[in-house]
């Protein structure tokens, strides 16, 4: 089992920044990559950013260049930097994480982000 807790949602301008943080308890050594995915009202659930256990990144097309992916391992914490925010980037935020079977398995409560124009 893997537990994920999300922080750092909220309310911001369009243009600002916010960092999400993803913190992961329990069997860590089961987890092959951790990512965010993202929600939006009457939309399906949609790939973020991921991060494998030794660094490699993969972002959304629509984020590359404005959201940032990285990991604390020493803090079981993975962290999604955003910046230059747009009010489509408005969504609930779930971290998760990727089984050694490439399922992505275990899900966090979610966070809110909404960006205002």
């Amino acid at each position: 089992q893997v537990q994920l807790v999300e922080s750092g949602g909220g309310l911001v301008q369009a243009g600002g920044s916010l960092r999400l943080s993803c913190s992961a308890s329990g069997s860590i050594s089961s987890i092959n990559a951790m990512g965010w995915y993202r929600q939006a009202p009457g939309k399906q659930r949609e790939l973020v950013a991921t991060i494998t256990m030794r660094g490699s990144t993969n972002y959304a097309d629509s984020v590359k260049g404005r959201f940032t992916i990285s990991r604390d391992n020493a803090k079981n914490t993975v962290y999604l930097q955003m910046n230059s925010l747009k009010p489509e980037d408005t969504a609930v935020y779930y971290c998760a994480s990727e089984n050694r079977y490439r399922l992505w398995d275990y899900w966090g409560q979610g966070t809110q982000v909404t960006v205002t124009s």
